[in-house]
């Protein structure tokens, strides 16, 4: 009796034969690469990242090829009954396959649990990284904010304070401008003195104390214009570099200000912003030129610098309050002394002035009593003229004596002398005496000469030392009545 449904010769009734089902493979782990996805637009998933065959490959178990030879075999009758104590498979085999199905679905359940415990704990690591790492940005978004605060208070003070100090120095340079066109005036004068005074006559021309003190007090002038006028260079020349200063301030003060907003713009992103968006590959892109240490060490230089130009500004400031100081008193005191000097010579001038008209006053009554003697000595001589021919007449009428009559008696040499006899010593005598007065005479007239050259001369000296007295009392002193005062010295109009 035979079975029905196929010969002995199938397949399953022959030894058994391996299938070739082998166990699942090894389930490799998922690899992430940290790298940048291709762009997707807003609101689209990344699809292919749920899928399961990105993380693991599912094993494909091949089918016994000679099992699939046999289902394109025709039906068969059943096998003999001598093949029917032939199993097609052990119970045993049969316990294993399905122990071997249970273990590889619980091998692929199991690490399908372990996947998605994982990848649920590898979200929530993200999730919580990339959390931390967004706070911690924002967190030294606001750091940073509050470091450019501090530099822009600290530049925007000093930016102040250097701009006080420039108007300061502005301040302090138009005063000194003011205080040099000042002393034109006062140098003027003493110019226009010294001008004057060259206008003096005779020995009055002399290098006198006023003089010294005038040229001591135009060298001064200059001396104090020129220092004036060196400070207000020199304090110009700081003011340019405290411009440059302010410059190099304001830069630094308005980078600051567009680095602000534009990381306060950054700090308050959120992401739920609208303005936010995909920027692939600005990772890669290093375009700082600076370092923390480095940012503020500039903005410390700058600060510094600029505390060096107001130092030196403050310096300048003080150079300039002591010049004045020292200059406006010195200009004082030269001015004084200078009056002081003026006055003197004023009088000692009017002293000689007042002795010489003195003089002038005795010359003229000793030339007015040596032109009265001269008139009484002309008229002595004429007063003895008479005597004289009365003398001579005698004398010559005596001479015609004859012979011996020409005796040289006593009437002719000797005897009383004048007025009492007629005699020839009469004669003589009115002679010698008419000599002495013409001689007496010709003194007194020379001495009359000499009083008038005398009295020449004191007029000349007077009319000098009016002049002198015109220059020095008229027109200096009148000229030197006034003198800038100290608030106008040192600048203050």
């Amino acid at each position: 009796m035979e079975f029905l449904g196929t010969t002995q010769t199938a397949s399953y009734c022959g030894p058994k034969k391996c299938c070739g089902l082998t166990s699942l493979p090894a389930v490799q782990a998922p690899v992430i690469q940290e790298c940048y996805q291709p762009y997707y637009l807003p609101g689209y998933r990344y699809l292919n990242s749920w899928r399961p065959s990105l993380f693991y490959k599912i094993s494909n178990v091949q089918t016994c090829p000679d099992e699939s030879l046999s289902t394109l075999r025709p039906p068969t009758t059943l096998p003999a009954l001598r093949s029917a104590l032939f199993s097609r498979y052990s119970p045993h085999d049969w316990d294993q396959s399905n122990q071997l199905q249970l273990r590889g679905a619980e091998a692929s359940r199991l690490w399908a649990s372990w996947l998605t415990d994982d990848s649920v704990r590898l979200l929530q690591d993200k999730d919580q990284l990339t959390h931390q790492m967004q706070q911690g940005t924002t967190r030294n978004l606001g750091q940073r904010l509050s470091d450019i605060n501090f530099w822009k208070s600290e530049l925007s003070y000093e930016m102040d304070r250097l701009l006080t100090e420039n108007q300061n120095l502005e301040t302090v340079k138009g005063r000194l401008e003011c205080a040099a066109n000042e002393v034109n005036c006062p140098l003027q004068v003493a110019l226009e003195c010294l001008y004057h005074r060259e206008k003096r006559i005779g020995i009055d021309l002399v290098h006198d104390n006023v003089e010294k003190n005038l040229i001591r007090e135009v060298d001064l002038l200059k001396c104090c214009q020129q220092q004036m006028r060196k400070l207000a260079e020199r304090i110009d020349l700081q003011m340019r570099d405290n411009r440059d200063a302010q410059h190099a301030l304001e830069r630094d003060l308005e980078d600051k200000s567009s680095a602000q907003c534009i990381d306060e713009k950054c700090f308050n992103l959120r992401n739920t912003s609208d303005c936010i968006s995909f920027f692939h590959g600005m990772e890669k892109i290093d375009g700082t030129i600076s370092v923390p240490e480095t940012w503020a060490k500039f903005s410390n230089e700058n600060i510094k610098h600029s505390q060096n130009m107001r130092a030196d500004s403050i310096r300048l400031r003080e150079e300039a309050e002591h010049l004045f100081e020292t200059l406006s008193d010195q200009m004082w005191r030269q001015f004084t002394d200078t009056n002081l000097a003026f006055n003197a010579h004023i009088s000692e001038v009017t002293g000689v002035k007042n002795k010489l008209q003195t003089q002038l006053a005795k010359t003229l009554q000793e030339i007015f009593q040596a032109e009265n003697t001269i008139m009484l000595l002309e008229r002595s001589i004429m007063a003895k003229e008479g005597p004289l021919k009365v003398a001579q007449t005698r004398l010559e009428c005596r001479t015609w004596r004859p012979n011996v009559e020409l005796c040289r008696d006593i009437p002719q040499f000797k005897g009383p002398l004048y007025l009492s006899q007629p005699v020839i010593a009469c004669g003589h005598w009115q002679g010698l005496s008419s000599q002495t007065l013409k001689l007496r005479l010709r003194e007194t007239q020379d001495m009359l000469q000499l009083l008038v050259m005398t009295k020449c001369r004191l007029e000349h000296e007077l009319a000098i030392k009016a002049n002198t007295l015109c220059i020095d009392k008229e027109k200096c002193k009148s000229m030197r009545k006034t003198f800038p005062c100290t608030p106008r010295l040192v600048g203050h109009t």
